[in-house]
């Protein structure tokens, strides 16, 4: 019997989470142990990595001869550009990052990696793997966000960029699930090469929490 898009997104999922709290920057933020510069960090390195990530979901769009994947990769970018935008009023709360390394590679590894997707990967492959983490991330910002007004004070409009990530998008989920199943029927997808990018999409996504962990928990 066909592996389905369903399936193959709860096994992966199901791999990954008990890494999921492996994220040691987080309780330091939602306890307000974190200095506040912290967060000056966070939106210097992610307005590279959300630059970065919207000319790779541009790629990778291009990239596929699939409709369904395409329209996957395809409708990522005007998110990551709106995510890119409300980092402004992150920034201007936050004031410049006064990290030793700037940007640090710990956090840009991540979009490198996902860079290395969009030349390299099967597209319903990387959707795969990419989607599998969105659930951890969304987790992680709506914890940020809440902590950001709890114990550090910050406005709506400083907290928008974690909102944003936080929320749920159902069209998303639709969109990959089928590009998921277009690549299972097609045989172009091979399970175990999902489960390799979302690992390693994984992996990278807590390098950058916690290299920001290691920096400001001294």
């Amino acid at each position: 019997m066909t592996l389905s898009a369903r399936a193959l997104l709860d096994g992966i999922q199901a791999e990954l989470a008990p890494r999921d709290d492996d994220n040691r920057l987080l309780p330091l933020i939602t306890t307000g142990q974190a200095p506040q510069a912290v967060f000056a960090a966070i939106a210097a390195e992610e307005q590279r990595i959300t630059s970065s990530d919207l000319r790779s979901f541009h790629a990778m769009a291009a990239r596929t001869d699939e409709p369904n994947a395409r329209a996957f990769f395809g409708g990522l970018p005007p998110g990551e550009q709106q995510a890119h935008d409300l980092l402004d009023a992150l920034v201007d709360a936050a004031g410049p990052d006064q990290g030793m390394e700037l940007p640090r590679a710990g956090c840009q590894a991540y979009p490198a990696y996902v860079a290395w997707l969009a030349l390299h990967a099967e597209p319903s492959a990387a959707a795969a793997g990419i989607y599998s983490n969105f659930t951890a991330w969304g987790r992680y910002c709506k914890a940020v966000a809440e902590a950001m007004r709890t114990h550090y004070d910050f406005d709506d409009a400083a907290c928008a960029f974690f909102d944003f990530f936080a929320a749920d998008v159902p069209e998303i989920e639709q969109r990959v699930l089928a590009a998921i199943q277009a690549g299972l029927d097609t045989g172009r997808l091979q399970p175990e090469e999902a489960h390799l990018y979302a690992r390693l999409f994984q992996n990278y996504e807590l390098m950058f929490w916690n290299t920001l962990a290691d920096e400001f928990s001294a």
